[in-house]
């Protein structure tokens, strides 16, 4: 072992997060005594799905087989029909999982030194799969960087702390803090409502650090018991892996404290619903520079494009920032959330908002997306808008200072209205892929006719008398 290769592993071995090879990967593992390894992917929804081995078997074959079956599988665990879906005869064929050795960290939630690591997914021909998450981000990364550019994305996350609920008939309620009584009205930016729960915070920061993931602020939101946590913005992949483990680090360190974390868009009737906002910028590849500020420190027509780009596609991507019926729920005029494609200066009744900034920092806040969907997919999507309106050199309306909400809808209001936006529109199909936009849309659409079979407490309220 040469001299270099020593010192890597060496500094590999000291660093919370990441390697760059297997033989990095073994000497971290040794450091920490890990026995256990969870080797994940993201599936259309999110979800973790994957194996546990141990980590003596992962070492001498890093490489996992799963079925395709894992980007087909809806929220409630059914499938669509495959017809149109899949190329080969054998329908379900294994693909082939590989480790990214980047995103490689501890679970400390785990009883014994647990290790994860996020795989990517080939077809058996060494192809990425393309209707997989992180290749759908990818793609659209690689984009922007035949332009010469890198995204730049900081997401905020939105989500509510609530009691144990095990009978899916009963409303969701607030959690009882350290005072012992249950948060009734709403504590927008107050710390002594986030100290209610500071145990539960506090094992939350812990468990981040013990991964290498970076929260920028945590704050209490708008709604009982509702919190936002803040990423630092990056590389829109890396951020991506982070809001995907973030979600599962709070809902572990909730349930530790017999509370659930629920990201739902809308888990409690009168009170706001949830989003996950992401910030973005574009900056030269070469020079780091934004591409949204001009060397005077005006907007450029990149900017004014980017936004644009969001006017015009926002509602084709729709069911990809928000995914299921639930989320829909929150998209109302008398919430705090947008309804419509408008734009302004710091004005967050828009569904863009660009924040007060220095000309290096210009960015663009989209706050359409809700805190359930996939943040691969709204990352993708989101950049996939501005993508296109820069491509497509549009123009962007004149920005809003007035309240967006006392104007039209003109996003979907419901589920299947927005996957056959996303159907409709071919300059997405292009920059998303084809293969992705036509499985998600039969995935979406499977989901739906599940949520069809059910009775709602509504329908028995207001029907079962009455017509």
């Amino acid at each position: 072992m040469s001299k270099r290769t020593k010192v890597a592993e060496k500094h590999a071995a000291d660093a919370p997060r990441g390697v760059t090879s297997i033989s990095e990967a073994k000497a971290w593992m040794a450091a920490r005594e890990i026995t256990e390894i969870e080797c994940t992917v993201p599936d259309l929804a999110g979800v973790a799905r994957g194996k546990i081995m141990p980590a003596s078997k992962f070492l001498t074959s890093p490489v996992m087989n799963l079925p395709l079956s894992v980007f087909l599988q809806t929220i409630s665990g059914e499938y669509p029909s495959y017809e149109g879906l899949v190329d080969s005869v054998v329908a379900d064929s294994d693909l082939v999982l590989e480790p990214d050795y980047a995103t490689l960290c501890t679970v400390p939630w785990a009883q014994d030194p647990t290790a994860q690591m996020i795989h990517d997914a080939y077809h058996r021909d060494g192809r990425p799969v393309e209707i997989a998450p992180r290749h759908v981000l990818r793609h659209v990364i690689n984009l922007y960087a035949a332009k010469g550019w890198k995204p730049v994305v900081a997401p905020e996350i939105e989500f509510y702390l609530v009691e144990p609920n095990t009978d899916p008939d009963y409303p969701l309620k607030p959690p009882v803090g350290r005072s012992g009584r249950p948060e009734i009205g709403r504590q927008s930016y107050s710390i002594q409502a986030v100290n209610e729960f500071d145990a539960l915070f506090e094992d939350i920061y812990d468990y981040s650090e013990a991964q290498g993931l970076e929260i920028d602020t945590l704050i209490h939101e708008d709604g009982a018991a509702q919190m936002e946590i803040n990423l630092r913005h990056g590389d829109p992949l890396a951020l991506a892996d982070q809001v995907f483990l973030f979600k599962r680090t709070i809902r572990e360190a909730a349930l530790a404290h017999k509370i659930y974390a629920t990201f739902m868009a809308k888990p409690i009737a009168n009170e706001p619903g949830s989003a996950m906002h992401i910030h973005q910028s574009v900056v030269d590849a070469q020079t780091g520079r934004n591409i949204f500020s001009d060397k005077d420190g005006d907007p450029t027509p990149e900017f004014f494009s980017f936004i644009a780009g969001h006017q015009k596609y926002l509602p084709a991507v729709m069911s990809i920032l928000a995914p299921y019926v639930n989320s829909y729920r929150r998209l109302t005029r008398d919430s705090m959330a947008p309804i419509n494609v408008q734009w302004g200066y710091d004005n967050r009744t828009a569904g863009l908002r660009v924040p007060p900034s220095s000309p290096e920092a210009r960015r663009v806040e989209n706050r359409v997306p809700s805190s359930d969907a996939n943040p691969y997919l709204v990352i993708a999507a989101s950049l996939a808008c501005g993508y296109l309106g820069i491509a497509e050199g549009l123009r962007a309306s004149d920005p809003i200072e007035s309240d967006a909400k006392n104007l039209d809808f003109e996003l979907p209001r419901g589920l299947l209205e927005a996957v056959a936006a996303l159907q409709d529109c071919e300059p997405l199909a292009e920059v998303l892929g084809r293969r992705f936009t036509t499985t998600y849309a039969a995935v979406k659409q499977a989901e739906f006719e599940t949520f069809m079979r059910v009775i709602s407490p509504w329908e028995r309220e207001y029907l079962l008398l009455n017509v």
